[in-house]
């Protein structure tokens, strides 16, 4: 089992140590790339793809790793929607 099989299966079983880390190296998987909204976007990131219609915005926590439950959750939703997992 891959890298990219590893960080579905750990999204999908909804943890609480799923990092914003994780996150976009999952997303790297999908052709997503992190797209900063200017000097002023401040923890908001965006995530877009060429091949892909949905764009994915996160906050990126701090001071702590890990993504808050409603993040995993509308990720969940949103790579979903795509059909990606």
């Amino acid at each position: 089992m891959g890298q990219k099989e590893k960080l579905i299966l750990k999204l999908k079983s909804n943890p609480k140590t799923f990092t914003f880390d994780d996150a976009e190296a999952l997303l790297g998987y999908f052709t997503y790339r992190r797209s900063n909204k200017g000097r002023t976007s401040g923890s908001r990131v965006m995530f877009t793809s060429d091949e892909h219609s949905t764009k994915i915005l996160l906050h990126k926590p701090h001071p702590r790793k890990e993504l808050l439950e409603y993040q995993v959750k509308q990720l969940i939703e949103q790579l979903e929607q795509e059909g990606l997992i």
